[in-house]
C-alpha cells in the first residue's frame, strides 16, 4: 500500500517559497514607506498584467515612477562585511528591466482614462536587505535604475 505525505513534509516542501514570499512582501512594505517619506503616493501595489506584476507605481505629482522591489534575507555571517553578493540588486538584469519596461508599458495602454498625468515615467529599483526577524538592515533606491 503507498503510503501517504505526512503533512510535516508537505508544510516543509512548502517553506521556503512562503518564506520568500513573505520576504518579498515586507521588502515592498518598507519600500513603500520610503518612497511615502520621499513625498510620493503609492498608485498601485502588485499590478497584474498581462505580461507579469510590477512591483509599485508611485506618483509625486510630476513623475509616475514604476518600482522593481529586491528583497533578501542578510546571512547573520556576513552582516559586517554586507558583502556585494548579499545585496538585492545584484540580482537585476537586463531582461528584468526589459520585463518591467514591459509590464510598464501595458499598465500605461490598460489604465489611460484613469492614471495621474505625470510629466516624467521613471524606472526605479529599490533593493531591501532584512535581518532574521524582518527588521530593516539597508534600503538602496536607485532613481532611473534604467
Amino acid at each position: 500500500m503507498p503510503s501517504a505525505v505526512s503533512p510535516q513534509s508537505s508544510s516543509h516542501e512548502h517553506k521556503p517559497s512562503d518564506e520568500r514570499h513573505s520576504i518579498g512582501r515586507a521588502g515592498e512594505a518598507l519600500a513603500a514607506e520610503h518612497l511615502l517619506r520621499l513625498g510620493f503616493t503609492i498608485i498601485e501595489r502588485n499590478v497584474r498584467t498581462r505580461h507579469g506584476e510590477i512591483d509599485l507605481i508611485a506618483f509625486d505629482g510630476h513623475t509616475l515612477v514604476f518600482v522593481e522591489v529586491k528583497s533578501r534575507r542578510a546571512d547573520p555571517r556576513a552582516i559586517p562585511a554586507m558583502d556585494s553578493e548579499q545585496a538585492p540588486l545584484v540580482g537585476l538584469r537586463r531582461p528584468q528591466q526589459l520585463r518591467l519596461r514591459a509590464l510598464a508599458s501595458a499598465w500605461l495602454g490598460e489604465t489611460s482614462s484613469r492614471r495621474p498625468a505625470a510629466r516624467e515615467i521613471r524606472f526605479d529599483a529599490i533593493g531591501v536587505t532584512l535581518d532574521a526577524r524582518a527588521r530593516l538592515l539597508r534600503l538602496d533606491h536607485l532613481e532611473a535604475a534604467w
